[in-house]
């Protein structure tokens, strides 16, 4: 089974406590028209606690997949898998849910903006799920620290893609989460507006210590992280 360790010792050196993603002989198939498809076919990963990993590979390689299983979005079907200190194979949805909320903050290429809330209301969404008094005041101040606090009453469609990609990244970090996601996020902006987001996620991880895994096409930014592991049908193999 293919490993990816740390460049400075080996995969089985660093002590738990240190980790916060710990993954063994991680795998995740589905059953479609086609029959069944084995997408991850155990991967073996382990990120350390503040870490920042690119995660790089052909499309269909299995990345996604490997991000939504982290998320706690999907179950994988085979090995085991610790996040942030937490078994998460064992887990029901309403714990799964708990363990989002409390552990990990996401971007997507997308944005996955609500329309009908205001960047303010779609910041101060996971502080209100968590049931924080200051939701709307923090979420001001995430705002802020990504260059919109004269955009908070501004709806999705009223903002420009760079725009809204900030108020998603407002929205992974305001929580302050140990583990940061982040699946092609300049995927659909343009390379300047792009360039401005990506110094804003690591100059918030650097700040916050958050522990980031992203997912990117381009090698140049994948190495702007401490370490870029590639990954190959389904396998985690030496980049």
């Amino acid at each position: 089974m293919d490993t990816i360790a740390s460049h400075s010792r080996p995969l089985t050196s660093r002590p738990i406590d240190e980790s916060l993603i710990t993954a063994r002989g991680l795998g995740f198939k589905v059953v479609g028209a086609a029959g069944e498809v084995n997408i991850l076919r155990g991967v073996d990963l382990e990120v350390g606690r503040g870490e920042a990993v690119g995660l790089v590979g052909p499309s269909g390689s299995g990345k996604t997949s490997l991000l939504m299983l982290l998320a706690g979005l999907e179950r994988a079907t085979a090995g085991t898998l610790r996040v942030a200190g937490q078994a998460l194979g064992g887990m029901d949805e309403d714990a799964l849910a708990r363990f989002r909320r409390e552990h990990v903050g996401i971007v997507f290429q997308a944005f996955h903006l609500i329309p009908t809330m205001t960047a303010l209301e779609n910041v101060a969404v996971p502080l209100e799920f968590a049931g924080r008094r200051d939701a709307f005041a923090r979420a001001e101040a995430a705002l802020a620290a990504v260059g919109l606090g004269h955009r908070i009453g501004h709806y999705p469609g009223q903002l420009s893609g760079g725009e809204q990609q900030r108020v998603a990244l407002a929205r992974a970090t305001v929580a302050e989460p140990p583990l940061l996601l982040a699946d092609e996020p300049t995927g659909n902006l343009d390379r300047e507006t792009g360039r401005q987001v990506m110094d804003l996620l690591f100059g918030l991880r650097e700040r916050l210590g958050t522990t980031l895994l992203l997912i990117t096409h381009d090698q140049a930014l994948a190495e702007r992280c401490g370490r870029v592991v590639r990954m190959e049908d389904g396998l985690v193999v030496p980049a």
